[in-house]
């Protein structure tokens, strides 16, 4: 098994304000978080949920 096969990954959830959204994301990808995916956040509305993952060190 390869290396990369092996990772394992470290999640966080995070609320996203949808007129800061770059600069919310950028910050967490300074720290090594990938982008998964947003989705709708339960409240609905303009509320956005960003799902994030980084490898575990």
């Amino acid at each position: 098994m390869s290396d990369q096969a092996r990772r394992t990954w470290e999640y966080a959830t995070i609320p996203l304000l949808t007129h800061n959204t770059k600069a919310i994301l950028d910050s967490w990808g300074v720290d090594g978080w990938e982008l998964v995916t947003v989705v709708p956040g339960p409240g609905g509305g303009d509320q956005l949920v960003a799902y994030l993952k980084r490898p575990n060190s």
